[in-house]
This record gives structure tokens, C-alpha cells and sequence, in this order.
């Protein structure tokens, strides 16, 4: 009678693992079912860290002129990196902030403000060391450091938008673990403080389902990458199509109510093992290149999403300035004057 009930228990279980297996098959295959359309309308921008651009050996502040004036580029993704403003408790320095927003002011460029404990480039979250003595208090001058940025820039006309923390949901760089609560403390102070712009809430592209930032966001966005490194593999490229991305903007549509999304970063600078710049050229090549700077460009338009923010105008500057190769910066330079 065990025997029995053991084979029958072995079919049904067989026949789950196939069905699955079936289903994931096809999902495959629909991902990467070619897309003939595109969103050529899709507004261009970047994301510049003036912190990153400082730590591989440029005048980040001619990198910034260079990106408003040379690409001519009008939607810019800024971080605030708390730790470079705060250093001491109640102690500000936004000098460098001003900066760049009065720059972009002169020239009539948007601007995504981004903050929180959680921001754009490595080690990813920009705690100041005084803030760390316990989570408590981490958390109370998070919330104040929030509150001091939004009140001092919530009448600056060229930020359009504010994000608020980066990816809060992956599990990624030098950070503490995800906190949702904390999110959404976050997200009810920003929404008392300016109620007239929408906030952006982002998501990993390849490793999230969106739904719980998505659901968050008046504006989600997603980060999008193509060719990655990963130790014991090696270089290799999502073997996913656009239909990937469309297929999840269905989901947070069906689940989380939400039908505005943007690419808020797409890879268009090397992922390699160690620190980019330190590579040789060939090597960051095998990631980036200005050919694959057009392909990922036109792979994000055919997800369709209305606005692609890319991410590496650091390290185009860096090739053309430090590494006399302008090709990759001309290639983004051709992308600019068309969307522009």
C-alpha cells in the first residue's frame, strides 16, 4: 500500500516539476520574442555622481559643465550623499548641491533629486559614521536629513522630481538591511513637505517582481543591465528581450495600480571584476563599448517607457579626458542631439 501511494505521490510530483519547468520554458521564449517597436519619443538623461567622478581623477565640476554643455544633455539624476553634507551633526554643507542645481538652472535642465540613506554609486548608502551609534538614531536623522534637503530645494523649479532612497528593497552594497517601515516614514514626510512633485521609488530590473516599490512610487523606476560580471562566471548577458521589462510593467499595472515607470538606470559604462578604471581598456570593453552604448539604448526604447536615464557619463568623460578615446562620449553625444 506505501509502494503505492510513493509511485502516485512520485507522478503528481513528476508531473508538477514538468508542468513548472513547461511554464518557464515558455516564459523564455515569449521574453525573447524580437520587438519590432520602439519608443524613439523616449527622453534621454544621466545619472552623475559628482562623488564618482572625483574618486576616478576628474574636475567632476568640468565633467558637469561638459555633460550640460558639450551632450547638451536636460534631464539629469543627482544624488545627495548625506555623509558629504552632514559630516558633522547638524552641521550642513550644500555647496556642492547648489553647484550643480544652479548650473542646470542657467540652462534649463530637469533634475531628479535623489536622497535618502540609500543613493546612486558605491558603497551604494552614504551614512554619516556619527549616525551609526544605534538604528534609532540613524533612523531620527535620516528622517531630519530628509526633511533640511526637501525644505531647502523644495522652490527650485528644476528639480522635477524627487527620489527617494535608491533600490530600498535589494539587498546590495554597504548598507543595513531593507527596511519598509523606515521607507515609508520616509515617503509620508517627503509627501508633507512637497505635495506638488511626484516621487520616483526604484526597483532592481533582473532582480525584483517591482510590486512593493512600484506600489510606493508615483513613479517607479527600474534599473536595466545587459552585459555583467559575476566571480566564477564571467562575463555574460541577461538572456532576456524588452518583452521581459513589458511583462513586469503588466504586472505592477494588475497588482500595484501603477502605470507611470521610467528607466531610471540604464547600463551604459563597464561591469567588470574590481574597480573600473583600474582595468585595462580591452577589459572594460568587454562589458562597454560604444557599440553596445547603441544597443542597450535601443533595447531600453523598445521597452517603451517614456523617460531612460543612463548610467556611465562618468566614465565616458574619463575615456575621452584621461584616455584620449572620445568615441564612446561622440556615440552618447549622436544620442543626445537626436532625442534633444
Amino acid at each position: 500500500m506505501f509502494k503505492k501511494k510513493f509511485r502516485k505521490f512520485l507522478r503528481i510530483f513528476g508531473k508538477i516539476i514538468l508542468a513548472v519547468f513547461v511554464f518557464l520554458l515558455l516564459m523564455f521564449v515569449y521574453f525573447n520574442i524580437p520587438v519590432s517597436d520602439q519608443n524613439d519619443r523616449a527622453k534621454l538623461g544621466v545619472t552623475f555622481s559628482h562623488r564618482y567622478a572625483g574618486d576616478i581623477g576628474l574636475d567632476w565640476k568640468k565633467a558637469y559643465l561638459a555633460i550640460l554643455d558639450d551632450l547638451n544633455v536636460k534631464k539629469i539624476r543627482i544624488p545627495v550623499y548625506w555623509d558629504l553634507v552632514e559630516t558633522v551633526e547638524g552641521r550642513y554643507d550644500f555647496s556642492d548641491v547648489d553647484w550643480q542645481l544652479d548650473q542646470a538652472h542657467k540652462r534649463k535642465a530637469e533634475i531628479i533629486l535623489t536622497i535618502g540613506q540609500k543613493v546612486p554609486r558605491w558603497p551604494e548608502c552614504a551614512i554619516p559614521d556619527w549616525a551609526m551609534t544605534s538604528d534609532q538614531k540613524r533612523k531620527e536623522s535620516l528622517l531630519k536629513f530628509i526633511s533640511v534637503v526637501m525644505e531647502r530645494y523644495k522652490n527650485n523649479p528644476e528639480i522635477k522630481y524627487w527620489q527617494i532612497e535608491n533600490e530600498p528593497f535589494l539587498i546590495f552594497g554597504v548598507c543595513p538591511a531593507p527596511d519598509a517601515d523606515l521607507l515609508d516614514s520616509e515617503l509620508l514626510l517627503a509627501r508633507k513637505i512637497d505635495d506638488s512633485r511626484k516621487i520616483i521609488v526604484s526597483d532592481s530590473g533582473e532582480l525584483s517582481i517591482w510590486i512593493r516599490a512600484a506600489r510606493r512610487a508615483d513613479i517607479f523606476g527600474t534599473t536595466m543591465y545587459r552585459n555583467v560580471y559575476k566571480d566564477g562566471w564571467g562575463y555574460y548577458t541577461y538572456p532576456i528581450g524588452p518583452r521581459f521589462f513589458r511583462f513586469k510593467y503588466g504586472v505592477i499595472k494588475l497588482f500595484a495600480e501603477q502605470k507611470n515607470a521610467i528607466v531610471a538606470e540604464l547600463q551604459a559604462e563597464p561591469w567588470i571584476a574590481g574597480w573600473t578604471t583600474n582595468a585595462p581598456l580591452e577589459e572594460q570593453f568587454k562589458s562597454m563599448n560604444e557599440k553596445k552604448l547603441v544597443e542597450n539604448v535601443i533595447y531600453a526604447k523598445q521597452v517603451g517607457f517614456p523617460e531612460i536615464y543612463l548610467w556611465g557619463v562618468e566614465w565616458w568623460y574619463w575615456l575621452k579626458t584621461e584616455k584620449s578615446y572620445p568615441a564612446v562620449w561622440d556615440t552618447a553625444k549622436e544620442l543626445y542631439e537626436i532625442r534633444n
